[in-house]
């Protein structure tokens, strides 16, 4: 049987990106078909290559650089620049996560590439990005600032408690997802127009985009989000509970789910009512929620 066409074959891509955010969105890239060129420095290369854990090599950088191609390339340097201009003749796509200003310094930024290859496709992903308020330019950004920056770390941890990390590295990863459908979108732009694109992720907007109901909630209420632990701050029963044999998770999102609920515990007066016309505004889950 014939292997069905990927969807980005015959797409190439040219990487920059290091440890995690471009690294994370070219993975995807790469899964979908696209050929990705991932370019490190000489010597001692990406430096997630040196995160544990170690099995001959890091299980780190191969969890998130599976079907990627590896050179190196020392773009300081006349020879590995002109290398790096005939790759990206030949390529699609450029992608990178330095600090803002480090491409313009190395030759290569959007205006430059766009002279090699006038269709080229150019993002990246920083703190910030690169246009930002003053006092905000070139400031490096690490996932754990980009968290604290946009809000997460204030909604995350237990009430009364400090401000925590999400557990996962959700700033880098939420901005390589962001910058690969950045990319999927200017690529079929430039199907249709010719023209490239200049793509800007900053890992700060995009925390700042999954805040979910916190954002909402603050515009229309003026009420600042708390820490509430793994409740809902909307629905309740939402939230992990200490059983005799262990924890267990009680998620109720609608009335129904309440109601099935409270007949499975065989506590029917807990059930509320079917009739849509009733008098409260409250959300009937909102309302047992004292009972539960």
């Amino acid at each position: 049987m014939e292997r069905e066409a990927l969807p980005l074959e015959n797409i190439r891509i040219l990487s920059l990106g290091h440890v995690l955010a471009v690294p994370y969105g070219t993975m995807i890239l790469a899964d979908l078909g696209a050929e990705v060129i991932k370019i490190e420095p000489p010597g001692v290369g990406d430096d997630s290559r040196q995160f544990g854990p170690l099995i001959g090599q890091s299980g780190y950088f191969i969890s998130i650089n599976r079907n990627k191609k590896s050179i190196t390339l020392d773009l300081k340097r006349r020879r590995g620049k002109e290398i790096f201009r005939e790759l990206v003749k030949k390529s699609d796509v450029v992608v990178e996560n330095f600090r803002p200003g480090t491409m313009a310094k190395l030759g290569f930024d959007f205006e430059n590439l766009r002279n090699i290859k006038p269709d080229i496709i150019y993002a990246s992903i920083s703190g910030f990005g690169h246009e930002v308020a003053p006092g905000y330019e070139n400031r490096p950004g690490y996932d754990i600032i980009a968290q604290a920056a946009g809000g997460i770390m204030s909604i995350t941890g237990q009430p009364g408690g400090p401000p925590t990390r999400v557990g996962s590295s959700i700033g880098d990863i939420s901005s390589g997802l962001t910058m690969a459908v950045g990319i999927l979108a200017a690529l079929h732009k430039r199907e249709k127009t010719g023209k490239g694109s200049r793509i800007d992720i900053a890992m700060v907007d995009v925390i700042a985009s999954v805040l979910e109901n916190a954002i909402i909630k603050y515009t229309i209420t003026g009420e600042v989000p708390k820490r509430l632990g793994s409740q809902h701050p909307t629905i309740t029963p939402f939230d992990i509970f200490k059983a005799a044999d262990g924890w267990v998770i009680i998620a109720i999102g609608n009335n129904s789910l309440w109601n099935a609920s409270a007949k499975q515990l065989d506590l029917n007066t807990w059930q509320t009512s079917q009739n849509l016309k009733q008098t409260t505004k409250e959300p009937a889950t909102t309302r047992n929620s004292n009972k539960s």
